[in-house]
């Protein structure tokens, strides 16, 4: 863990180019309260259009939000909805000189039609596709075989991203996987639910989930099975195409691997999550991996990696790409969460960079919270209703004693922050060793900057920088009678 947290603290850029079937995931919304008058199906009066990259389109978003430049190679139709693709990646900075118009098909299009009524939660009402999965022609082929060949001599991986609607061939997917290792480059393949594997023969990784696999392999590893049952099924695949690498989901059950040079197999569990929506989970599994590798984790860390950005997508509802800041962040809470350690502030600058990503307002109090008493408590939750996400500072050891004098503190730091951090109002506590905060506060620059009522305003410390940031001061009063000091004379007494 060690090395990924060191990695993502030093992630770099790098070039990817993405193969695959290009869609468009069209939501139209809006009340559906009455019935047709002319049969018996519910009207949807749509009061809202939304036009999202799906498929490979979706892989390529994923892998911009992980600091990815990316060139899309894909296959659309000459209509409106091509255009409503390319000009989604393009916002987003995806290179899309490598779609290619097929006048012969049209762009893959999943509309779907959700629901409102009586004030309940929107619902999916129905789907309707447009697409064609008919093989691309050979002239097709021979358009993003020239694209891919020039797109290489800048990429870092490459990905195929295959939902078998015709775009990866047998004869495209063995000019990519052949060319790119010819210049050395890894291709990572998320495959399409086929029985025949052969058109990836050779890629570097390929990450079919559970359902994927039994039905390329015929070899049956439910939950329920020994581990080495999803062993011999990894491992069939690897020795049948092969590959170098295969990385196989398991949900719950997290992941395991298995390469092409050594016997082992190499399990990496998953932390527990609750499921919203498992969809656009394989596309970010697939981003992460290669990213990871990208950036020169070992397989271990990165499939690690990998797992964590996938359970972070199943949280969601819907399809968002997940960044790299929030990955981080997930990966050092849990870390962090086991250790019961305070954080650094190059940690919390992960955290507060994932939350600036996510739209949360920060909250940030400080203290030395030597000897937690209910006002502390009191005080924390309230500071937490203040905003999304609450950040403690807390004084070292060294500074507590000299604000506070001999004896003190009672607990020392680490001890105080193992106490702070199991609070679930608190979201993570970081040490400052200063007389005062303020170099946090300056880094962090929350939206809202607390203390208590002994305080007013203008004593509170960075409260010139706070609100010159637009933020706010605000000074919750105390609890009588309750403080660290009150606390020991009663137990001196006793």
């Amino acid at each position: 863990m060690e090395t990924l947290l060191a990695t993502l603290a030093d992630w770099k850029p790098f070039s990817a180019i993405v193969v695959g079937d290009f869609m468009l995931d069209q939501l139209l919304s809006g009340q559906a309260t009455r019935l047709s008058p002319d049969a018996p199906v519910p009207v949807l009066k749509v009061t809202k259009q939304e036009n999202n990259p799906g498929g490979a389109a979706n892989l390529a978003l994923d892998l911009i939000a992980l600091g990815s430049k990316v060139t899309a190679l894909g296959v659309v139709g000459n209509d409106p909805e091509a255009a409503l693709l390319t000009d989604a990646l393009n916002a987003q900075r995806v290179d899309c000189s490598g779609i290619i118009i097929d006048e012969s098909r049209p762009t893959t299009v999943k509309r779907n039609l959700i629901g409102l009524a009586q004030g309940r939660h929107a619902q999916k009402m129905f789907r309707v596709d447009f697409e064609s999965d008919d093989p691309i022609d050979e002239a097709i082929e021979d358009l993003v075989i020239a694209a891919f060949n020039q797109a290489l001599r800048s990429a870092d991986i490459v990905c195929i991203e295959d939902y078998n609607k015709g775009v990866c061939t047998q004869r495209l997917c063995q000019e990519i996987i052949t060319r790119a290792k010819a210049a050395g480059i890894p291709v990572f393949v998320d495959p399409a639910p086929i029985k025949d594997y052969s058109k990836y023969h050779g890629a570097s990784a390929i990450t079919p989930n559970r359902t994927e696999a039994e039905l390329a392999t015929g070899i049956k590893a439910g939950e329920d099975s020994p581990e080495s049952h999803r062993e011999h099924l990894a491992r069939t695949l690897l020795d049948a195409n092969s590959f170098e690498t295969v990385v196989l989901t398991l949900d719950k059950q997290g992941a395991v691997f298995v390469q092409a040079d050594t016997p082992e197999t190499v399990h990496v569990p998953t932390v527990a999550r609750e499921v919203y929506d498992v969809t656009g989970a394989g596309d970010m599994m697939l981003a992460a991996l290669a990213a990871a590798r990208a950036n020169g984790l070992d397989w271990t860390n990165a499939v690690r990696f990998a797992n964590a950005a996938a359970g972070l997508e199943v949280e969601i509802f819907g399809v968002a790409p997940i960044p790299v800041e929030k990955i981080h962040d997930d990966l050092l809470t849990t870390h962090t969460a086991k250790l019961g350690k305070p954080r650094t502030l190059d940690e919390i600058m992960v955290q507060v960079k994932a939350a600036r990503k996510a739209g949360k307002k920060i909250v940030f109090t400080n203290g030395c919270f030597d000897v937690l008493h209910a006002g502390h408590v009191s005080l924390l939750q309230r500071c937490a209703q203040l905003g999304d996400m609450l950040i403690l500072g807390i004084n070292d050891d060294h500074s507590v004693h000299a604000l506070k004098g001999e004896g003190r503190p009672v607990n020392n730091q680490n001890h105080r922050a193992h106490v702070l951090n199991a609070l679930g109002c608190v979201d993570s506590v970081v040490l400052f060793n200063e007389d005062t905060p303020i170099k946090l506060i300056e880094a962090i620059k929350p939206d809202v900057l607390v203390k208590g009522g002994d305080y007013c305003v203008e004593t509170v410390v960075g409260h010139e920088l706070v609100l010159e940031n637009g933020g706010e001061i605000v000074i919750l009063d105390l609890i009588d009678g309750l403080s660290t000091t009150n606390t020991i004379e009663k137990l001196k007494h006793s």
